[in-house]
């Protein structure tokens, strides 16, 4: 390692989030290292000039899991790192393992053709929940009612391009009040949580969803460090619904956006991933 400490910041743009976290590590005293993803390129052999350690911003589950790989082929750790980014991006594995682990998490099934996909939707049972295996922000999600509906959804998924739609993920429609959790965990301590609202079933905040801070009770933190232990730890944000049998954990992101819950907290939730980091690069 260099005399001089490094931070890594791999990204697609520079958003709040970006900012306050070249922000934190300018107040730190730490040099950053930029890499846009639509530019930088990646050989066999270690460039000069790498980071100590590697933020992963990048918008695009593709990009952040390849480069990952790389920076980690060349000895940077990398914050996730590729197995964290693989599983957690992956709704169908992070559902599997927290199912391990013994995580409370809606009742799912997956189905791998059109033909069984509508025995998985009623197996689930009405209303259900169709998801993409890898997608954010509540895109590509339907919730259907019945069978006709759940016919014209899989019929639409199944003329899709990309191959990951011809995989079907079916959850239950978790009958929650108008909101639901989002726990962000940066290592070992859940430092912030919020409720996200909406009138529409996706509370997504990025769809217009409100936000506003959550107690983070000790069965929250709790439920939340599992589930950020279960694939791997590092900074996870936890989603999670208030079920009638209790929390359940339907998602966990490792690329998260903190914007929302930075308002809606007042913590400072960049300083304390910059902090995280430098721990790891120091390692």
């Amino acid at each position: 390692m260099s005399d001089e400490f490094r931070l890594g910041l791999f990204y697609t743009i520079v958003r709040p989030e970006e900012k306050w976290l070249l922000a934190a590590a300018e107040a730190r005293g730490v040099g950053v290292v930029r890499f846009d993803d639509g530019e930088v390129t990646f050989g066999l052999e270690a460039p000069p000039g790498l980071p100590d350690v590697l933020l992963n911003r990048s918008v695009s589950h593709t990009r952040a899991v390849y480069a990952s790989h790389c920076f980690a082929h060349y000895g940077v750790p990398t914050i996730s790192p590729p197995a964290v980014l693989e599983l957690a991006g992956d709704k169908i594995r992070t559902s599997l393992c927290l199912a391990e682990h013994g995580i409370p998490t809606p009742r799912t099934v997956v189905a791998l053709s059109p033909e069984a996909a509508l025995r998985a939707v009623e197996a689930v049972g009405y209303p259900a929940v169709l998801k993409p295996a890898v997608g954010s922000w509540g895109r590509l999600m339907a919730k259907v009612d019945d069978a006709e509906e759940a016919l014209q959804v899989i019929e639409h998924k199944s003329a899709l391009a990309s191959p990951i739609h011809s995989v079907f993920y079916v959850q239950e429609y978790v009958p929650k009040p108008d909101r639901d959790l989002r726990v962000l965990v940066v290592g070992e301590e859940a430092v912030g949580a919020m409720y996200r609202r909406s009138s529409e079933w996706r509370t997504n905040a990025a769809r217009g969803g409100t936000v506003e801070a959550a107690p983070l009770t000790p069965e929250l933190s709790e439920l939340s460090l599992r589930a950020a232990t279960a694939v791997g730890g590092g900074v996870l944000a936890v989603d999670l619904m208030e079920s009638p049998r209790g929390l359940v954990v339907h998602e966990v992101n490792p690329t998260p956006e903190f914007k929302a819950l930075t308002g809606a907290t007042g913590v400072d939730i960049a300083g304390r991933i910059v902090d995280y980091a430098l721990a790891v690069g120091r390692r």
